[in-house]
């Protein structure tokens, strides 16, 4: 509920995301999404997925670098 493959809703679009990150970037981006964030792509703060399998984590950063 908080992206979309191609437009920003309250976090960016996967697309963008794709766009500004490579492979190299995986592992930071792994724990980005199982610890959360906040500050890179505006003021909302992107909550912890620590629940989230790390085998999951990884398709899903995998998958969210082909979208170019």
């Amino acid at each position: 509920s908080c992206h979309a493959v191609d437009k920003k809703v309250v976090g960016p679009s996967y697309k963008d995301v794709a766009k500004k990150y490579t492979a190299k970037d995986e592992p930071m981006l792994a724990k980005k999404v199982i610890e959360g964030g906040k500050g890179v792509w505006g003021p909302v703060p992107m909550p912890p997925n620590a629940t989230v399998k790390d085998a999951d984590i990884k398709t899903l950063v995998q998958f969210l670098l082909t979208l170019k």
